[in-house]
């Protein structure tokens, strides 16, 4: 690794709905980091899915539209550089890569298993609680096995909805009732999600979320606060204190979290401290549950009518836009957005140091 500074390979864009949401919190963190201590090499994936590696930066970029370096080495240039390890590379061209990838194809531990095939350190969680935490069904299904209180749902393939439609429908209707939240099962950012208040609306909903994913999710409304809960570690994770999301829509959608920024935030939640507390194991466990590392944001439902704490689901890369909660919360607790990026750095070398002492082939 290098003497002085860290080069630290930055990847966002890539070929999800939350491209855009990728490169704002990729111009966020960019400008949050001490270039004392780090020298950033960018790595934008376009929407086609095409790699362009930029020049090493050792000051931020000015503008976020040059983020996506239109005059770049291309997809073979930026994988030759994220494999040097492999090729023997006496000077690796990054020390670790952080990925700033959301939804499919960064979030779901796709990109995780490159760098674990590179050999290389990465920030953030690996491969299957990236896997986990971006299915929901997989994910309920883990907290149900850790016996973590969740709300009612139903899922299903594309295959089973055409074969059928009539059947899901009445059964979701008979389990779950109306309203209902339904949510592509493998899409972050709120991305294609709607609410049914009818079967009418439930059936076009679905509709609408088949478009991004082949597998569906059908929950129950919860008249409930929304608070959240920042997670941060490897073996021995801390949580934040946890945050309420007041949402000026009828639902915390794609819109309030990153285009109008009007959704009001209550940083720390106005709850009483046994509260906040149990919200801060339950979002250790859900961590757990899904064998986390690195970063984590746990999302619960508080009820309203009688205060239980149900988990909504956990968000392995949590934006670090301007309206991003992640990060609030931990300044809240007494870690600056800066210090936040250096844990998170340290926690990725640690795994990967951890990770270099097994021994992969049988020396018998």
């Amino acid at each position: 690794m290098g003497q002085d500074k860290l080069t630290v390979g930055l990847v966002y864009g890539g070929k999800s709905g939350e491209h855009e949401v990728s490169l704002s919190t990729a111009f966020a963190v960019m400008n949050a980091f001490d270039f004392d201590k780090y020298d950033i090499m960018p790595f934008y994936i376009s929407k086609q899915g095409a790699w362009r590696i930029g020049t090493k930066l050792t000051a931020p970029f000015s503008d976020q539209e040059e983020l996506k370096l239109a005059e770049g080495g291309g997809t073979r240039t930026a994988l030759n550089a994220v494999f040097s390890r492999l090729y023997g590379s006496e000077e690796p061209v990054v020390d670790i890569m952080f990925p700033l990838l959301h939804g499919t194809f960064g979030e779901d531990g796709t990109i995780q298993g490159l760098f674990e095939m590179a050999d290389i350190p990465y920030v953030g969680t690996g491969v299957l609680a990236s896997a986990a935490g971006m299915d929901k069904v997989v994910m309920k299904k883990l907290f149900a096995q850790e016996g973590l209180p969740q709300c009612e749902y139903c899922s299903f393939t594309r295959s089973q909805w055409e074969r059928n439609q009539h059947e899901l429908l009445q059964g979701i209707e008979d389990k779950l009732g109306f309203p209902s939240f339904v949510k592509p099962a493998n899409l972050g950012s709120s991305v294609g999600i709607s609410k049914a208040k009818d079967r009418e609306q439930l059936k076009a909903a679905i509709e609408t979320a088949l478009r991004f994913d082949n597998k569906i999710i059908v929950e129950e409304f919860v008249d409930a606060r929304e608070v959240e809960v920042s997670v941060l570690g490897n073996d021995e994770p801390m949580a934040s204190v946890p945050g309420e999301i007041v949402s000026s829509s009828e639902y915390y959608d794609y819109a309030a979290k990153y285009i109008s920024g009007q959704s009001k935030m209550q940083i720390p939640a106005d709850i009483d401290p046994d509260t906040a507390d149990r919200l801060r194991e339950l979002a250790i466990s859900a961590f757990k549950a899904i064998e986390g590392s690195g970063i984590t944001r746990a999302d619960f439902f508080l009820r309203r009518s009688d205060g239980a704490i149900l988990i909504n689901e956990v968000n392995t890369m949590p934006g670090f836009t301007p309206f991003s909660m992640y990060p609030l919360l931990w300044r809240e607790t007494g870690m600056s957005y800066r210090e936040l990026l250096d844990r998170m750095i340290e926690l990725g070398l640690e795994r990967y140091n951890r990770k270099q002492a097994l021994i992969y082939e049988n020396q018998a």
